[in-house]
């Protein structure tokens, strides 16, 4: 039997995968965003799985001969948790699966509120050193409109944190999430939140909607925009081109490889921005020159 009981389903990201996932918290405690589908059912309302039981869970992963150097804390908002838990955690990984050289957690920029870049850096020390960050856009129309909860300003106070800390942040921003009517704007101020805070790595994917988008689209109602529509190929590429056009970033890597996207890019920017570009360039001008995934390859 596995050691861990988890309440279905389970969300990682994609680098994750050999990770072990540890499950220390249920859901998400905002659960308000439009765009997102993953914490809806019943069985994902959020809250904070209790100490003892993941005490014993890490004990039973170590006797079980689970070899694991990297833990992923799950589901989407385990640094909603208090400083104090935190620390808790980190400590009982460490004493009973030493050989774990990295752990790692979503993160919403908000509950870094109320954790000092101090306390931050003693989780690093105890082993927390990547973050992923959904910031999905730089742009405060856009995070208004898909209710993410946050702004440009709380996402910057966030990732400035995570660095001073000494943490790695892994930034995820949602190609086509304003709609064309929105695309530009969009693009250009998530190039500029990403150029302030430098992050260590940035990855892209386009905005889908697996269960419907009327929920999402009724925002866009709301604010007397035009009705939402999900950006065309075309239109993508070229959002794209404006995101990486307004990049300035000095060594970070980059990952727009995710299924959802119909052309994969990978690189460090700035080093690869041009190359990068000119591939992007030429799925829009030469599509049929550029190995392009099709539809039915791009489920989730």
């Amino acid at each position: 039997m596995y050691p861990i009981k988890y309440i279905e389903p389970v969300f990682r990201p994609p680098s994750e995968w050999k990770s072990l996932i540890l499950q220390v918290t249920n859901g998400c405690s905002w659960n308000k965003c439009t765009f997102c589908d993953m914490y809806t059912s019943e069985d994902k309302k959020f809250r904070p799985k209790k100490m003892d039981q993941i005490e014993q869970e890490i004990i039973e992963v170590a006797k079980s001969g689970i070899t694991t150097r990297r833990v992923f804390l799950a589901d989407g908002d385990a640094m909603m948790l208090p400083f104090k838990r935190l620390k808790e955690i980190l400590a009982l990984i460490k004493l009973h699966l030493p050989q774990v050289s990295r752990v790692s957690s979503y993160c919403l920029p908000r509950n870094l509120g109320n954790k000092t870049v101090e306390q931050l850096a003693e989780l690093q020390d105890l082993g927390l050193t990547l973050m992923y960050i959904g910031c999905e856009s730089g742009d405060d129309q856009v995070l208004s409109l898909i209710e993410k909860g946050e702004t440009y300003q709380s996402s910057l106070i966030a990732l400035n944190k995570i660095k001073q800390a000494g943490m790695k942040s892994s930034v995820m921003i949602l190609n086509g999430l304003g709609g064309p009517e929105l695309s530009r704007q969009h693009a250009i101020n998530s190039a500029k939140l990403m150029n302030e805070a430098q992050p260590n790595y940035l990855s892209t994917l386009v905005v889908s909607f697996p269960l419907g988008e009327q929920r999402f689209g009724e925002g866009f109602i709301q604010a007397s925009l035009q009705p939402f529509r999900q950006l065309t190929q075309q239109e993508l590429f070229t959002e794209m081109e404006i995101l990486l056009s307004e990049l300035d970033l000095n060594k970070t890597i980059f990952r727009s490889d995710h299924a959802s996207n119909y052309l994969v890019l990978k690189g460090v920017l700035g080093a690869d921005k041009e190359t990068l570009l000119n591939k992007v360039r030429l799925a829009l001008h030469q599509p049929n020159d550029v190995n392009l995934r099709q539809e039915w390859q791009r489920g989730l």
